[in-house]
């Protein structure tokens, strides 16, 4: 049984992260609409595909208790404009040529985060996660360095979905809940701005079917991996569920080098490499200490 519910863990964490991996693909279908009217779509389809879900699976009293509490309910409002932030700045990346950036920003995010959860959480630093934080600061310093010039893309990635992550660990509402609500405070901002600044392509009257099958699909890229995500999980540990967090940044640089041809010079390599460094210290780090809770736990329940 257990072993069924690992298969299954590992399976929903692969979909999760390979759904994120290949969502540059999805947006470059929307190449011709303005960043903020893909942005506007996503908020819009996402509450209608949420609201489905959560009525579906009777989860509207977790919606309710949220609401009830006024401060969850201020820092989800927060919340949500760090990650239509995020979410706008990625879709801007993709397809302005910047994929390589973002995938930056997104190999960062879970080192950012052992020195988030350091500086506000009170989590002890290990010696090897300093050095990993300290590979990756070094690497983005030698890009900076070598071009003259700060990789904002790819940090305020990894900042505004690493603070987005840090107040939402705070704060007790489930990923589904959580993300109706902020993205319902977003609706009417997006529902004015599809009223009154968005482009024609944005007007689905004056589209073919295919390209509002592909609108209409927003709310699924959205919710999708977050489902599966989730039920990953329920499923295996969440240290075992943190090794696949790289699978979607490692697919993002690919399809940058190889599908769309972004040019990948000395100087980023190198900062590529210094971050992938860091990532492997982390990773291996996180192994041992894994193991090694593991064990003594075993051992004192002999």
């Amino acid at each position: 049984m257990q072993a069924n519910q690992t298969k299954q863990g590992v399976l929903l964490a692969l979909a999760a992260y390979g759904s994120w991996g290949v969502a540059p693909m999805y947006f470059k279908l929307l190449a011709a609409f303005p960043s903020m009217d893909i942005l506007m779509h996503r908020i819009v389809w996402s509450v209608l595909t949420l609201l489905i879900i959560i009525l579906a699976s009777r989860h509207w009293s977790r919606v309710r208790a949220a609401i009830a509490n006024k401060r969850v309910l201020a820092t989800l409002f927060f919340c949500g404009f760090l990650l239509a932030g995020n979410w706008l700045l990625f879709i801007w990346a993709v397809n302005h040529d910047h994929l390589l950036d973002a995938s930056l920003g997104y190999y960062i995010n879970p080192l950012l985060n052992v020195f988030l959860g350091y500086m506000f959480l009170g989590e002890r630093l290990r010696p090897m996660q300093l050095l990993a934080v300290g590979s990756a600061a070094l690497g983005v310093a030698i890009l900076i360095l070598s071009y003259g010039k700060f990789p904002w893309i790819a940090l305020v990635l990894a900042f505004s979905f690493g603070i987005y992550g840090l107040l939402r660990k705070k704060i007790p509402v489930e990923s589904a809940p959580g993300l109706l609500i902020e993205s319902s405070m977003l609706l009417p901002i997006a529902l004015g701005y599809w009223a009154f600044f968005a482009s024609a392509n944005s007007n689905m009257l004056n589209n073919d079917l295919a390209i509002n099958l592909i609108l209409l699909s927003a709310g699924l890229v959205t919710t999708i991996p977050l489902i599966c995500f989730n039920a990953a999980a329920k499923r295996i540990q969440y240290s075992t569920l943190g090794f696949f967090q790289y699978l979607a940044p490692s697919m993002m640089f690919a399809l940058a080098v190889i599908l769309y041809g972004e040019p990948l010079d000395q100087a980023r390599l190198v900062t590529f490499a210094f971050v992938w460094l860091g990532l492997a210290i982390y990773t291996w780090d996180s192994l041992k200490h894994y193991r090694r809770n593991r064990k003594a736990k075993k051992q004192s329940q002999e």
